[in-house]
Order: structure tokens, then C-alpha cells, then sequence
């Protein structure tokens, strides 16, 4: 039997939270739900209530990216359907769905049967690009994931991929409002899980002399410590700086940039970099 109905659409209001694949949205999405008093959320083919998986199966347990998408997408009919009537016997009133585009979210809108959305929260909008920069760097060398319920919740379905959980506390905004703890999950689906890259002391530290002289060739290392830690590798730097170099105030933006070429060039993770400055040249 095919399985149709329309929502009474002038009841409800859709709200989109969108970003690139991996900038945090299922990590931001509660505290988004909580600032517009939504309690349903649409991410990565589940319905989500406050703290409870209605229906629906995670993206996140398949086995290769492509069916990982056609989930999100609720591509299979019996899947969108499933998620369709839980939200027609919900009676909701204010949902929001997570997307990596517009085009997407509109998709997933008119799949599951509910209006367009009338909200569009960009993740730039809640979101740091410290924090995006974070996000995307550890779903791209760890290949972790957020699905934003408890673990107790994710352990029932998906206990095959849970790696740990994740609270956030979110502080009293005036006193009549009770501060929340946001607890969520976090996972690491089959087609992104892969062995750890190791790789030589000596050839990393070539690396960081490579990556330093393009930063500023005038910069001298006199010594590299390296640290084996659990998933990757931590780094201390001493160097010599020539006299007249403004280095100071972009200590930061050399550490990034030697992490960011050694990651993207190895796949290695770097932990951390500290930097000592041992003396000033003439």
C-alpha cells in the first residue's frame, strides 16, 4: 500500500541548521534547539526528541560514504516513511533539520512530508571558526562523529561505533532561566574508521624544518622534541629568531600552519605544537 498524507502545514515551522560536512552541526544542534525552544531534530536519518532516538537509522552505522548520504537523505522509502509517520503521530510543531546545503534540507523537507523551512541558520552564525576549524580537523584525521543524544541511547542501536561521550554545560543566561547539560555522543562510523598513521621521528622532524622554512626562511630550529601520544603526536620547537622579526603575534599562526601541511600531506594527527624561542640573532 502506498503510504501518503500531508501535514497540516500552517501548524508548523522548520527550522535548518546548515554547514559543510564535518563543521559541527550535530555537536551545535541542542544548543540551536534550545535558543529557538525546538524539541525535535532531523540529523543524519534519525528523529531526535529532547534526548531520545524516535526513528529512524543513523547514517553513521553504514559501511561506505555513499550509502552513508542516502541515509541522510532518507533515500529508501520504507526509511522515510518510517520517520514520516512518527512525526505525523508526534503532532510536532517546530523541528529542525540538519543539511550540508539549502538544497539538501529542502530535499529532506519535502521527503518526509513538512513545509520548507522558514529559518536558515548558517553554522558560521553559532558557531567560532576556531571551533569549525576544530571540527573539521577532527572528523578528518579521526574520523569522529556527534549524534546529539546520550550514549545510553546510542548504545542500544549503535553500540558497534560508539568511541565516548561529550557533556556541555550551558550557563545560566539571566535567573529565571535553569542552566543545561547537553550530553552527546560520540561516534566513529565504519567507512571512516582506519588505522592509526605512524610515522618515523626523523622524518617527521624533516617535515617541520620543511614547513618552517616555508613559513619564514629567516627562522632557525635549533631543536624538535616529538611525543608518541594515543592518536598522533605532540611537538615542542625551539628556535632562533633573527633580530627585527615581528614573530611575536603570530606564534599561533605558524603552529597552525605547520599542523594544518603536516596532517593534510600525512594524515598523521599533531596533538599540539609549542614553540620556544631559545634566542634573538643579529
Amino acid at each position: 500500500m502506498v503510504f501518503d498524507f500531508l501535514f497540516a502545514f500552517g501548524k508548523q515551522k522548520v527550522f535548518a541548521l546548515v554547514g559543510e560536512s564535518g563543521t559541527g552541526k550535530s555537536f551545535q544542534s541542542k544548543l540551536v534547539a534550545q535558543k529557538y525552544r525546538i524539541s525535535y531534530i532531523i540529523d543524519d536519518g534519525l528523529l531526535i526528541r529532547d534526548n531520545r532516538i524516535l526513528a529512524g537509522h543513523s547514517a553513521k552505522k553504514e559501511k561506505s560514504f555513499l550509502s552513508a548520504v542516502k541515509a541522510a537523505l532518507f533515500d529508501e522509502k520504507s526509511h522515510r516513511d518510517e520517520v514520516a509517520r512518527r512525526l505525523q503521530n508526534e503532532k510536532i510543531k517546530r523541528i529542525l533539520i540538519l543539511g550540508t546545503s539549502e538544497k539538501m534540507i529542502f530535499k529532506i523537507a519535502a521527503r518526509l512530508q513538512l513545509p520548507p523551512p522558514s529559518k536558515i541558520i548558517k553554522i558560521e552564525d553559532v558557531s567560532t571558526k576556531e571551533d569549525i576549524d576544530k571540527a573539521i580537523r577532527s572528523r578528518r584525521i579521526e574520523g569522529k562523529h556527534i549524534i546529539p543524544v546520550p550514549s545510553t541511547e546510542v548504545k542500544k542501536s549503535y553500540s558497534n561505533i560508539f568511541f565516548s561521550t561529550i557533556q556541555i554545560f550551558k550557563r545560566r543566561i539571566t535567573p529565571a532561566v535553569i542552566p543545561t547539560l547537553h550530553e552527546k555522543s560520540v561516534v566513529r562510523p565504519e567507512y571512516s574508521k582506519r588505522s592509526r598513521v605512524v610515522i618515523s621521528e626523523n622524518a617527521l622532524s624533516q617535515l617541520v624544518i620543511h614547513f618552517t622554512d616555508e613559513y619564514n626562511k629567516d627562522i632557525e630550529i635549533k631543536k624538535i622534541f616529538i611525543k608518541d601520544v594515543d592518536m598522533g603526536y605532540r611537538l615542542i620547537i625551539t628556535i632562533d629568531v633573527p633580530y627585527g622579526i615581528q614573530l611575536g603575534g603570530n606564534i599561533h599562526e605558524m603552529q597552525q600552519y605547520i599542523i594544518e601541511n603536516i596532517e593534510r600531506y600525512t594524515g598523521i594527527l599533531i596533538e599540539e605544537i609549542n614553540i620556544i624561542i631559545d634566542k634573538v640573532t643579529e
